[in-house]
């Protein structure tokens, strides 16, 4: 038996085979363009969707047993589709500027913290029904076409199985979903207009939608008996991937954003959550929730860095060129992409302070890597008063593989971290409940004893962790200083 995990992300999909004891066999990627302009920031879906055929048509050619498929999406982003499923518009990223003056409509009528009640969210335009409410207002001849309202995950799954279902986490990335009911918020999309009936109906995180139908096994060779799963949000997909599944172990997302997962054993306090921008998810495990703590340009600051700094070096060969130990002193504010939580300002602007003819470059690099790090203890200081108590991290995408960087992690937060084999948590999470579903698997503790495997654990040092926090103490501060010297302003709020 095999089973397979689909990833969709913003520039590209990927899809990842196993064997029924959990050892990869295959993968296979491709990307798709994005276009990004001042007013605007889109996707091409049917230029997504026919990647996603290709690398499903690439895996079945070599495995032809594939027993079920996995489908997992970045969130927020929606299309709007006549009965056929065909696109009606470019789909707008979680990026894209509009949809502003829809949130702060939204808010007027209903209340931020009405909103945050119900949704486990803040309100903020980067959210599906802002930009639902944008088309209707812009657009009104192409909302009175539609007839289905896809997220990714779903838009996928209906064309593989022409079941539109949608699972809660995903669900949730629209700021329309009731997290106590699970079910559609009827309230917000009755004061945003828009029609829920449009919407897919919400399932539980790893629902199986059936088999392929003729028409998607003959365009991408699946064996007609294969099974679609329709697992999650890409964050919830990669914390069961990384094997988190009580209050007491997060997720350290170490990939182009960096994103701390907790998870939570019960509801926790939704004004606390929300004055952060943190989202309130439902998890695959009922009951517990997990929330979101990221920074847009974690290993995309790296990279950055690289590119700008490098001359040619291996990421590898920079970390060895600082040679010190000890803190660079810099300051960098990572926000070169805006700022995510607890700010949620897009309008932020990256920084780097302290800068003399002496710093070399090796010492940038070092430094970017301390100001994500640092990013990162205020979203866990922020998080504080919201019932977190997890006491260890697990590590995943490619910057778990610095050596540097998990030790730097682990001496700031002052927390043992955990780096993982797998770099694409998110399959792995995929391909663990479609394997349940396919019965390969027991339960998730069963999937996990099979698929997440450990690499190394980084123990905080107690001298260096003194050593960050002089400098944090300046860091938490940086934020504030250089805010107001930008010219941006918050959009929604």
């Amino acid at each position: 038996m095999k089973i397979g995990g689909l990833d969709i992300g913003t520039t590209g999909c990927k899809l990842t085979v196993f064997d029924g004891k959990g050892m990869q066999l295959g993968r296979a990627y491709r990307d798709y363009p994005v276009r990004r302009a001042v007013g605007g920031h889109e996707i091409d879906v049917p230029a997504m969707l026919e990647s996603v055929y290709a690398v499903i048509g690439e895996m079945a050619r070599q495995y032809p047993d594939l027993a079920g498929i996995g489908v997992t999406s970045f969130g927020e982003t929606f299309v709007m589709t006549d009965e056929d499923g065909n696109p009606l518009h470019p789909a707008m990223l979680y990026t894209d500027p509009r949809g502003a003056r829809e949130c702060r409509e939204l808010t007027e009528k209903l209340g931020a913290d009405t909103i945050a009640d119900i949704t486990g969210l803040a309100p903020h335009e980067m959210y599906s029904i802002a930009k639902m409410m944008w088309i209707r207002n812009h657009h009104p001849e192409i909302y009175a076409k539609a007839r289905r309202v896809h997220l990714i995950e779903d838009f996928v799954v209906w064309h593989l199985t022409h079941q539109a279902q949608i699972d809660y986490s995903l669900a949730t990335r629209t700021m329309a979903f009731d997290i106590h009911t699970l079910t559609w918020s009827r309230r917000i999309f009755d004061a945003a207009g828009i029609s829920p009936d449009l919407m897919s109906t919400p399932v539980p995180t790893g629902t199986s939608a059936g088999s392929v139908t003729p028409e998607a096994a003959g365009r991408t060779g699946l064996n007609p008996s294969c099974i679609i799963v329709s697992v999650s949000h890409d964050q919830v997909a990669a914390a069961v991937g990384a094997g988190a599944f009580d209050g007491s172990v997060a997720v350290d997302g170490a990939g182009t954003v960096e994103c701390l997962t907790p998870v939570y054993d019960s509801i926790p306090d939704i004004r606390v959550m929300a004055k952060g921008y943190f989202s309130v998810v439902p998890y695959v495990v009922p009951g517990k929730y997990v929330a979101y703590a990221f920074s847009y340009t974690g290993g995309a600051l790296i990279q950055w860095a690289m590119e700008t700094f490098g001359k040619g070096m291996t990421n590898a060969e920079m970390e060895a060129a600082y040679g010190s130990g000890k803190p660079t002193g810099l300051l960098v504010l990572p926000h070169f992409a805006g700022a995510a939580t607890p700010y949620m300002d897009t309008g932020s602007r990256g920084a780097i302070l302290g800068l003399t003819t002496d710093t070399t470059a090796a010492q940038i690099y070092r430094a970017c890597m301390e100001g994500v790090a640092y990013e990162m203890k205020v979203n866990y200081d922020a998080l504080a008063g919201s019932g977190v108590h997890f006491q260890k991290l697990h590590a995943t995408g490619g910057g778990a593989h610095s050596k540097v960087w998990m030790q730097m992690k682990a001496d700031v937060l002052n927390l043992p971290i955990t780096a993982l084999q797998t770099v694409d948590a998110g399959t792995v999470g995929s391909a663990m409940l479609t394997g349940i579903c396919t019965g390969a698997f027991r339960d998730l503790h069963d999937a996990a004893s099979h698929m997440v495997q450990e690499r190394e654990t980084y123990q905080p040092r107690a001298d260096m962790h003194e050593k960050y926090m002089r400098i944090y103490e300046r860091y938490r501060k940086l934020y504030a200083a250089v805010r107001p010297l930008m010219q941006e302003e918050k959009t929604c709020l």
